[in-house]
């Protein structure tokens, strides 16, 4: 009998599996920067909490299932709900604003497909407790801090919408139905012309709104700058929770230049994203030069709170999935830029000198340097061709001569030079050369 990984889950082997756990490092060691705690939730809760957040249809989607106690339960499939349980519990005894990060694992049981599998793990940032434009201000820029870290620095842009506006202008253009309309406004990236006019039809809207709102997508895929969008919008004589979502807008747009997130923001008419929870602000990020799928997403839920018992208590928050991540990362060329895991490789070359090579491997790595020796009892050239498979750049040669001084031969196996150092300096040496030479791993600017 065989066995295999169920559809829709991977294995992950080396250097994958490395090359993640440095994405996740990176991603922990950047949101700590910009303030976030780490909160860690089960990974199995109550059906109940997603049926709260998502309705019925949300148990078609998930790893449901009795317990043993009967129970119905299941695998997170998002890290929202707990979240906002957790939150719901500790609201009265919690200073405010909260800034948690979260790194989980989560299940959802769809259709696999490229960039999206029944497992994965998913970066969360979410503030509680801030009702300005400072919390989004806030999760963008930590957001173009992650990217910047894990080496996408001038390859994305944020795109940004309210969807107080959006209703606003579905109303001004006659929609009969608004669930209808910013359904198809969803779509509009995913479907045809055709199809999308389709869906303004559905939702009332007449072949002149239609041509309106298209101009109005037009010109703000003309790049033409936020201000210039708002300008029109400003004479659409929309609703008053259209014109405060204006006004937030262009409060997030002068509130981003101090910052630094100016170059990276614009205005995307377009967008709504389809959870229904989201209050006002939504927000994406996209590749600037690879394919059009959306990076990661998110927005402002001011109510989601309320409806696990916390009181209102407003809410922004965003996810970025690995899944997604990986695929861009090797679009770009960063993903293969070959995970250094090992510093050194002790050979030895002679039997009798096992015991001094064991313990010299131990001596490193007390001093953090990370290495390896044989295990197989393999000739010196068998030893030199393992090091080499495993692309370790520092080989020491523990051979009798040189231990007959109290010394070691140090060779360099991508510029081929050797050099013969005492024991005791082995572990300065190491250091100084690793320091000298950026490590391939290093995703830089």
């Amino acid at each position: 009998m065989t066995f295999q990984a169920l559809r829709g889950f991977r294995d992950y082997l080396p250097p994958d599996a490395a090359r993640r756990a440095d994405l996740f490092q990176e991603m922990r060691r950047t949101t700590r920067l910009y303030g976030f705690e780490e909160v860690e939730t089960p990974s199995v809760e109550t059906l109940e909490l997603f049926k709260v957040k998502s309705g019925e249809g949300i148990v078609d989607e998930t790893f449901a299932f009795r317990d043993k106690g009967e129970r119905e339960v299941c695998l997170i499939s998002e890290n929202t709900p707990s979240l906002a349980r957790v939150f719901a519990e500790r609201s009265k005894s919690i200073p405010l604003p909260v800034k948690w990060m979260a790194l989980p694992k989560l299940w959802r049981y769809e259709e696999p497909q490229s960039g999206r599998t029944r497992e994965f793990t998913q970066l969360s940032l979410d503030i509680y407790g801030v009702p300005g434009l400072e919390a989004e201000v806030e999760l963008l820029s930590t957001a173009r801090g992650v990217m910047d870290a894990i080496g996408l620095r001038g390859k994305y842009e944020f795109r940004i919408f309210d969807r107080r506006v959006t209703q606003a202008i579905g109303e001004h253009l006659g929609a009969t139905d608004l669930a209808a309309f910013f359904h198809g406004m969803d779509r509009y990236r995913k479907a045809s012309r055709t199809d999308f006019e389709k869906d303004l039809t559905r939702a009332g809207i007449s072949p002149e709104g239609q041509k309106k709102l298209q101009d109005l997508i037009a010109l703000s895929e003309s790049k033409v700058g936020h201000t210039r969008v708002i300008e029109e919008l400003a004479r659409w004589s929309l609703s008053k929770d259209g014109q405060t979502g204006l006004e937030n807008l262009k409060g997030i747009f002068a509130a981003a230049v101090p910052s630094g997130l100016a170059p990276t923001l614009s205005l995307d008419v377009s967008l709504v994203r389809g959870l229904a929870y989201y209050t006002s602000t939504v927000f994406e990020a996209y590749g600037t030069s690879v394919a059009t799928r959306s990076w990661f997403g998110g927005g402002r839920y001011d109510r989601l709170i309320q409806i696990f018992g916390g009181g209102e208590v407003p809410a922004c928050g965003l996810a970025i999935g690995d899944q997604t991540l990986e695929i861009i990362l090797r679009e770009l060329g960063i993903w293969d830029s070959g995970v250094q895991t090992t510093d050194a490789y002790v050979a030895c070359a002679a039997p009798e000198l096992r015991l001094e090579t064991a313990r010299l491997v131990a001596n490193l790595r007390e001093k953090g340097i990370t290495c390896d020796s044989d295990m197989l009892q393999r000739s010196l050239s068998g030893q030199l061709k393992e090091a080499n498979r495993r692309k370790v750049r520092y080989v020491i040669l523990v051979g009798p001569r040189e231990m007959a001084e109290g010394k070691v031969a140090v060779r360099n196996m991508l510029t081929g030079q050797q050099t013969v150092v005492a024991v005791a300096e082995v572990p300065a040496a190491l250091a100084s050369a690793k320091a000298a030479v950026p490590s391939p791993a290093s995703p830089g600017p």
